[in-house]
């Protein structure tokens, strides 16, 4: 295995778990003493304090960066994607989140890939995205069922799958390494923040204990702002964007086991069934069984 691809497997690898710990912290953080606004300002704001000295070399608008590929940079690695994921959070449990966003991601990227790079979609890959499809669907259909009404977080999950995917895309040919892309995304994301928080405020970051908000910001600014973001777009640069997207078949089953013991999340039948096919599918369409690797 050549140095590369060894560098962008640990990246994915990386991305995967870094992905399951920011999914049960959101969970966490906006069924407790936080809401979703406070959460991003943690999210965006710490790690573009400390990205500030690579921004003053980088700018805002990155020289040979197309507008409308920053636009969806921010879109689908930022702020938006961070307020769809954490507005479904105080709806669905962590394992959705996994399940819906983790095989969707894959999924959108398959799709996206095939209409804008002209990728093929194989038998391989097709099995893989119809797998994936029949975990959704399992999942979906107890969702419907659930009186608490979980499907509205788990729309929005898929929603916010649909915008990581146009993300991942949109990196491989941006020009910027992954630090450079962390503190670009992350600074406009805050920028973007500062009118939301001047008509609607973030209150609870000085009424929640100190100690949630230290856990948050080191779990949602350094952690998955960060790491999470550099390590994924590594795994993009060395692996291509369909095959970095191939992480996300770890997701599924870390975040439903961790939610469980962390959080105290039923862990059922349907549960650990949708997301064995859900990562499943994912590592078959990302082409894991067709490969040496």
């Amino acid at each position: 295995m050549n140095r590369n691809l060894a560098v962008g497997l640990l990246a994915a690898l990386a991305a995967a778990l870094i992905g399951s710990g920011w999914q049960i912290a959101s969970r966490h953080g906006v069924t407790t003493t936080l809401g979703p606004l406070e959460i991003a300002v943690l999210r965006y704001g710490v790690p573009a304090v400390v990205l500030l000295p690579l921004l003053l070399q980088t700018g805002l608008l990155p020289q040979g960066l197309p507008r409308r590929r920053l636009g969806v940079l921010v879109l689908g690695g930022g702020l938006p994607f961070g307020l769809l994921v954490l507005a479904g959070a105080q709806w669905a449990p962590a394992a959705h989140m996994g399940v819906f966003m983790a095989g969707s991601v894959p999924l959108f990227t398959a799709l996206g890939a095939r209409l804008v790079q002209g990728e093929r979609i194989t038998g391989l890959c097709l099995a893989g995205l119809l797998l994936i499809g029949a975990g959704m669907a399992m999942f979906g259909a107890s969702s419907l069922a659930d009186a608490a009404q979980t499907w509205r977080g788990d729309l929005l999950f898929i929603l916010a799958a649909v915008v990581w995917a146009l993300y991942t895309l949109a990196f491989r040919g941006s020009g910027l390494t992954p630090w450079q892309g962390a503190a670009v995304i992350n600074t406009w994301s805050s920028l973007l923040l500062l009118p939301v928080l001047l008509a609607f405020g973030a209150p609870r970051l000085l009424t929640a204990p100190w100690v949630d908000v230290a856990w948050q910001a080191l779990g949602q600014g350094v952690i998955a702002g960060l790491l999470g973001l550099v390590t994924y777009m590594i795994a993009i640069a060395r692996l291509g964007a369909a095959h970095a997207s191939l992480s996300a078949a770890l997701v599924p089953i870390s975040t439903a086991l961790g939610a469980a013991w962390l959080l105290g999340e039923p862990l059922g039948v349907s549960t650990l069934a949708a997301s064995a096919l859900v990562a499943g599918g994912v590592a078959l369409a990302g082409g894991a069984w067709g490969r040496r690797v």
